[in-house]
């Protein structure tokens, strides 16, 4: 027959408890619903345009950044590591945005010219 060891169910009760991290999950709960709340409050009393794009972009990006930085941990590592996610990812928001104004561009020259 094969033998097989005990083990018990106890834990060492003098061993120090991890300290809890409710307070930075409010915290984060807070500044994210402050965030949203602030962007609700330019949707329904701004009118449309470019200035209220802007601040709804600005917003974005910032709780985008939060996310990442609080979730992710991403604040936690080194600034190397930092720096290779944040420079691809606004390479890519550039390449993006290049890319649909030549494409409107493109576009009305394209129409113009079957006008």
């Amino acid at each position: 027959m094969a033998s097989h060891a005990h083990h018990t169910n106890e834990f060492d009760e003098t061993a120090p408890l991890a300290k809890p991290q409710t307070k930075v999950i409010w915290k984060t709960f807070f500044i994210l619903c402050g965030l949203t709340a602030i962007e609700f409050a330019f949707a329904f009393m701004m009118d449309a345009g470019t200035l209220r794009n802007a601040i709804f972009i600005g917003l974005t990006l910032f709780k985008a950044f939060y996310i990442v930085a609080e979730f992710m941990h991403l604040k936690h590592e080194t600034k190397g590591l930092i720096w290779a996610v944040l420079i691809p990812t606004v390479l890519l928001v550039w390449l993006l945005v290049a890319l649909l104004v030549e494409g409107t561009f493109y576009g009305e020259s394209v129409f113009n010219y079957f006008q």
